[in-house]
């Protein structure tokens, strides 16, 4: 069986000027984030780094995932009363020709939903985007977040 190879990608003009990261607060990063459709959760699997693409749901500053149960996260996250486990969050929206954008990532402690109350506000709030029993929810204290705009920025003098 023959399968397609990826998708040609827009090419950017030859003489794209740089671009400056430019820092975002705290505030507008999260409005970003909450913005976003997906990102990418980043976890800890054997002591070696895991990243999986999912969507997401922010409430309160907190970054809301679904997952199932068996699912690498889920299991290496302690129960709510636990300290929770090290996760990194990021999603963007960068255009492949201008290169201009943003990039928003997250650090915190995850932990698995488990109050009643809160499971059925989220999965109301939050559809899974793939089939199968998705009725496990973690939750994303973000302590550290960094967020940067990709703006056009001005050719270096010569």
């Amino acid at each position: 069986m023959h399968r397609p190879g990826p998708a040609p990608r827009p090419r950017p003009p030859a003489e794209t000027p740089p671009r400056e990261l430019v820092p975002l607060e705290r505030a507008e990063a999260l409005r970003l984030l909450g913005g976003a459709p997906f990102g990418r959760i980043v976890f800890t699997v054997r002591a070696l780094p895991a990243i999986r693409p999912v969507n997401h749901l922010l409430v309160d500053d907190t970054v809301v995932i679904r997952t199932h149960e068996g699912a690498a996260l889920t299991a290496a996250a302690p129960g709510d009363d636990d300290a929770g486990v090290v996760v990194a969050y990021e999603a963007d929206a960068i255009d492949p020709l201008t290169r201009l954008g943003w990039s928003v990532v997250v650090t915190g402690f995850a932990r698995p939903v488990t109050d009643p109350a809160r499971l059925a506000r989220y999965r109301a709030l939050l559809r899974p985007w793939v089939n199968g029993s998705m009725d496990h929810m973690v939750a994303i204290q973000p302590d550290l977040v960094a967020g940067y705009r990709l703006a056009a920025g001005t050719a270096a003098a010569s």
